[in-house]
């Protein structure tokens, strides 16, 4: 499972996350490491509305939005789950700002929708767009570096512990 921030006008117009250039970057990115983002991954956001101006959700939009996103989780019922950007990382593990320091690091929580799930936080792919360099020690490079240690967690999942939601 993927947990962005909410919708952008693309988002909100088509009712689907991550449409916009955003998106077609985490479809990118996960293909880079085996995860087809149609097939492979479902990808939702922390609040379900477009804030005014397309600016940050505030805290309460968040908490107003948790009983949906906490519902998608229950139903996908992921093995691991990536906090794509600050936003999601705060709506889902209530940590505020550290997204740089706090990449890349696996979390787990006590909370009844999350426990015995893997949770990464991965800088968003529209930071991505504003930092396009692929050089080490760059945020894409540091990106697929977290992607690749998710796919190793996937990849060591027991046979009946399947990343793929089975929805349909």
């Amino acid at each position: 499972m993927v947990i962005g921030e909410g919708p952008g006008a693309q988002e909100d117009a088509s009712g689907l996350p991550f449409v916009g250039r955003a998106g077609q970057l985490l479809d990118q990115l996960l293909a880079g490491v085996a995860i087809d983002s149609h097939r492979d991954a479902y990808i939702c956001n922390v609040v379900k509305c477009r804030p005014p101006a397309n600016r940050r959700p505030t805290p309460v939009e968040m908490a107003a939005c948790r009983p949906w996103l906490e519902r998608q989780i229950q139903l996908v019922d992921p093995a691991v789950i990536l906090l794509a950007g600050a936003t999601a990382l705060e709506g889902v593990l209530g940590i505020r700002g550290g997204i740089t320091r706090l990449r890349g690091l696996w979390h787990s929580s006590v909370s009844p929708s999350l426990a015995g799930r893997q949770l990464m936080p991965v800088l968003h792919p529209s930071y991505l767009l504003r930092n396009p360099s692929h050089e080490p020690g760059s945020p894409r490079w540091h990106t697929l570096e977290d992607l690749r240690a998710v796919r190793r967690v996937l990849d060591g999942l027991p046979s009946g512990d399947s990343p793929v939601p089975h929805l349909l």
